[in-house]
């Protein structure tokens, strides 16, 4: 038992010190890597906003583009366009127009495109604030109005829209801010490798370049005197 008591110790400081970097795994990292990535992550935030963040933006455009262009053809299946404008904007009804749900999208996407494009806000609340606005709006206009006596349409624009601002969400949540949050830490890692490794001389030699002459005898010198006197011849 204190033989195995002894041994953990031992192996917890030999586990310890293995973990840790070394000064020739320092010393080894290659500058002229870390450089360059450290410059491909320089240019990647000179570009402005990442590529995820891109292609969040450009979906928030397509749900204007889509809930616009259903809103669209729901006036033309109705009748003549000027007469169904006329009807559900000057003449607006919360019970049977869709002019609110396209102002709906106009505001998702003002508000979005303002907060993650422009502001670059790397936090949920702007997402879950438009979110919780369309849902509560959605779910209320359902309850309350005659959509569903007008056609396939009192179906079709409430639930794309409630889909569309879920979808949102979700890549917003899942996809948007973990991947641009791993690309920070990498950069920091990288950057601490680098300031790390510039630390390090060049020239600083290894263990294995110091060298010690072996001691000599103690008395040694006083020996070879006096072996030297006895040599010499008595006169």
């Amino acid at each position: 038992m204190m033989s195995r008591l002894s041994d953990d110790p031992e192996n917890a400081r030999s586990s310890s010190l293995g973990s840790c970097p070394s000064l020739r795994d320092v010393h080894s990292i290659n500058p002229a890597q870390l450089m360059a990535r450290i410059e491909a992550y320089e240019n990647r935030e000179k570009k402005g906003i990442s590529d995820v963040r891109r292609t969040f933006c450009l979906f928030v455009t397509f749900d204007l583009l889509f809930i616009t262009l259903l809103w669209i053809i729901e006036l033309n299946v109705n009748g003549g366009i000027e007469e169904n404008l006329k009807k559900e904007v000057l003449h607006y009804d919360y019970r049977s127009s869709y002019f609110d749900i396209f102002l709906l999208a106009v505001f998702r996407f003002k508000f979005l495109i303002l907060a993650y494009a422009l502001c670059r806000l790397q936090h949920w609340w702007a997402i879950a604030f438009t979110t919780a606005v369309t849902s509560a709006f959605l779910l209320a206009k359902v309850i309350l109005s005659k959509l569903f006596s007008q056609g396939a349409f009192g179906y079709v624009l409430p639930i794309i829209s409630f889909i569309l601002a879920w979808i949102e969400t979700w890549f917003l949540d899942f996809k948007v801010l973990p991947q641009e949050a791993e690309e920070e830490n990498r950069l920091l890692m990288v950057q601490d490798a680098s300031e790390r490794a510039a630390l390090i001389q060049p020239g600083l030699p290894s263990d294995g370049q110091f060298y010690s002459p072996p001691e000599s005898a103690a008395g040694s010198d006083e020996e070879s005197d006096e072996k030297q006197d006895s040599e010499k011849p008595v006169v």
